[in-house]
């Protein structure tokens, strides 16, 4: 019994299970055979028993039919099977109960037989499957074979859920061995392949599993055993039959998911090596972090392209015949693959210019962190709050990047500060360089330095310029420094201000030009007539 992807499975491998089901009725109702068959089998309840071939003027079709039903109606009836030969003009004539079933002719035997010996032994594989199909409509038979196959339901669900243990335990074991702790975040990307492996061929597997079970369900009992003989032939014609010609060589079903198994199994491959070359190998050579990802990314995906040619070659289509899936590719590259070509592109230009490597801290926009991984679309940046920034790889090069990090990892920080009118400028500088000097990521050489900067509305602005070898930790420096640097002006009570405004009103005459003057003289006189105008106590008489 052949297992193939149909047919029932737990609900996430339902949509999976439909796209399946929809591949394989289409090649059910595509004609995958088109030359005509030689020979049909004899069937009883779905079990084939022999072939025939053509006769005179009856197709090998014809024949079978009419057999396939004569034996129908002798198992429906209750009279005794009765299976004899006779010799009619020169050749044997199978009966069945007494009428005639079948000639056997020269086309009907197998190399190294006779007519006579061919017949005989249809005579008996005829007579004892009568017995066997009569036998198999029994109550007895039918309830025996009802509680095999609940048995075999709950068999096969366990061994679904076992499968999934399996597959668990199975990935947590790889994923160790594959990726060492102080790694893990590097190697996150063979991690997800890998996942994705083990989900697709755990739900092969109880694809295969439910398949089978149902197969060999139906065909356990008489009256479905007809449907499993179809299915299993409709499958197996599916996959061996060439559904595509790549140059002049055809290629099945069956073939093609073994060469896309094959390519599967090469990235995983590369990504296995790679992180094995990263981690047991280049660890020990003193090379940097950048310098390391940028040998393993190109070893990686050349060794992914070196390895789909062979493969290619060895699974036997010519190179050649690509050329017009190259051009096919391109056009979709030109049209809906450009962001994704854009990114791969400046992917390669970030490896081999190098302006950013990994462990760089980096600034791009709004997002500061380290580089973390630089894949062939993408960088990963870690923030300082630990979150994972997916950037593409055509932002750096489109966009402004601050690296810290860059050739020289040693940066200059700069820390303003403001204290009182009243204070002491070589005392402020005094306290601001004991602040600097008493913090051990303050480097000495560069000595620090300190800046007069202006003279503020409230303050005296200083400025405090320190350099560090590490400036993914300058927010930590910088906050350590100023608890610093208020302690020490506290200890020379150094007033820090904060912002005031001061109004001063001064006594005297008020002056007013000329025609400010006149002004107001015009607006006294507008308000006395309009107070003329209206009485309050008579407003009757302020009506004209």
């Amino acid at each position: 019994m052949r297992s193939s992807h149909r047919l029932r499975l737990p609900s996430k491998y339902f949509n999976i299970l439909i796209a399946v089901l929809t591949f394989v009725l289409c090649l059910w109702l595509t004609p995958v055979v088109a030359q005509a068959l030689t020979k049909a089998p004899v069937i009883l309840d779905g079990q084939e028993l022999f072939k025939i071939s053509d006769s005179g003027q009856y197709s090998a079709q014809e024949r079978t039919k009419s057999i396939n039903s004569q034996l129908k109606n002798a198992i429906q009836t209750s009279e005794f099977i009765q299976v004899k030969i006779e010799k009619r003009n020169q050749l044997p004539i199978i009966l069945l109960n007494g009428r005639y079933l079948l000639t056997v002719t020269e086309q009907d035997t197998v190399p190294g037989s006779t007519i006579d010996e061919q017949a005989s032994i249809w005579m008996q594989q005829i007579e004892e499957a009568l017995q066997e199909a009569r036998l198999e409509r029994t109550r007895t038979y039918l309830q025996k074979t009802t509680f095999v196959a609940v048995a075999i339901l709950l068999i096969t669900a366990g061994f679904t859920w076992l499968l999934g243990w399996i597959k668990h335990h199975s990935f947590r074991v790889a994923s160790q061995r594959l990726t060492p702790t102080s790694n893990a975040i590097s190697n996150s990307e063979p991690l997800k392949v890998l996942e994705l492996f083990f989900k697709l061929v755990l739900a092969s597997m109880r694809i295969g599993l439910w398949i089978s079970a149902i197969l060999y369900i139906t065909n356990l009992f008489p009256f479905t055993r007809q449907w499993s003989y179809q299915i299993s032939n409709i499958l197996i014609t599916s996959f061996t039959s060439p559904i595509l010609t790549l140059g002049k060589n055809p290629y099945s079903l069956s073939e093609l998911i073994i060469l896309i198994g094959l390519l599967f199994g090469l990235v995983i491959f590369a990504g296995t090596l790679t992180n094995f070359l990263r981690s047991r190998i280049l660890s020990f050579t003193g090379i940097n972090r950048g310098a390391q990802e940028a040998i393993i990314i190109l070893f990686k995906y050349g060794l992914i392209f070196i390895g789909t040619l062979v493969l290619l070659q060895i699974w036997g289509l010519d190179i050649s015949s690509l050329t017009i899936l190259a051009s096919a590719l391109s056009v979709g590259i030109g049209f809906g693959l450009q962001d994704i070509a854009k990114n791969f592109g400046s992917g390669l230009v970030l490896v081999f210019e190098r302006p950013i490597q990994v462990g760089d801290f980096v600034e791009v926009g709004e997002y500061t962190g380290t580089v973390e991984r630089i894949g062939g679309r993408s960088t990963e940046i870690r923030t300082l709050d630990h979150v994972s920034i997916i950037v593409p790889n055509s932002r750096f090069l489109e966009k402004e990047v601050i690296n810290w990090s860059h050739r020289n990892p040693i940066s200059r920080l700069h820390l303003p500060v403001g204290v009182a009118y009243s204070s002491d400028p070589q005392a402020v500088q005094a306290a601001l360089l004991d602040a600097a000097s008493k913090h051990p990521n303050v480097l000495q050489t560069p000595s620090p330095l300190v800046l007069f900067k202006e003279f503020g509305n409230n303050t005296l602005n200083f400025e405090l310029l320190v350099w560090t070898a590490e400036p993914n930790k300058q927010f930590l420096l910088k906050s350590d420094l100023y608890y610093n640097i208020y302690e020490a002006l506290q200890q020379r009570q150094i007033e820090i201000p904060f912002p005031q405004l001061d109004l001063h009103l001064r006594s005297g005459t008020l002056e007013f030009t000329p025609e400010m003057q006149l002004a107001l003289i015009q607006m006294s006189e507008r308000l006395s007539n309009n107070k003329q105008r209206i009485d309050p106590i008579n407003p009757s008489q302020n009506q004209r």
